[in-house]
């Protein structure tokens, strides 16, 4: 059955669905645990170490935070720096150790940059080549990502 149908069988059908509200927590359609997502911070993680700049081990929390400010409209302005949130950190952490044990991703020790392996450069390539939403959101992650080392690197040489 495919999209279309599963609807207007429903219509049909005059299904109902009960839900039950929440009303305990109003005013708040995600929390943390929706804001961040494993899968989406590893897709990040991958998108930074394809890329020509490859990122720190130790800044690349603070650089997913600071690209998905830049780059999803309800962070934009905001006065929340995700580049600084204990909980986006701890769970990049926990991204880069699973796509260093899927071996989609290796840590030059002697560089301590995190670079995407063959692997890992073939999973990114895919989710950025679909015409979908993920696709979308991913390139706009990797516009900021660029914008922001662009910004650092200019920053650096007016010192």
């Amino acid at each position: 059955m495919n999209f279309d149908d599963f609807f207007s069988q429903g219509n049909l059908s005059k299904a109902k669905i009960a839900l039950k509200r929440d009303t305990s927590n109003r005013g708040y359609l995600l929390d943390n645990e929706a804001l961040f997502q494993l899968p989406f911070i590893c897709l990040i993680v991958l998108l930074m170490a394809k890329d020509r700049r490859k990122p720190f081990v130790s800044e690349t929390g603070q650089l997913v935070g600071e690209s998905i400010e830049a780059s999803v409209p309800g962070f934009k302005g905001s006065s929340q720096h995700l580049g600084w949130s204990t909980n986006l950190r701890v769970r990049t952490v926990k991204a880069i150790s699973f796509l260093e044990v899927a071996n989609l991703i290796k840590i030059d020790n002697r560089k301590s940059r995190i670079k995407s392996t063959e692997l890992g450069s073939k999973v990114i390539n895919k989710a950025l080549s679909r015409d979908d939403d993920l696709a979308y959101n991913l390139s706009k992650v990797a516009r900021a990502y660029r914008n922001i080392c662009v910004s650092r690197k200019l920053d650096m040489e007016l010192e």
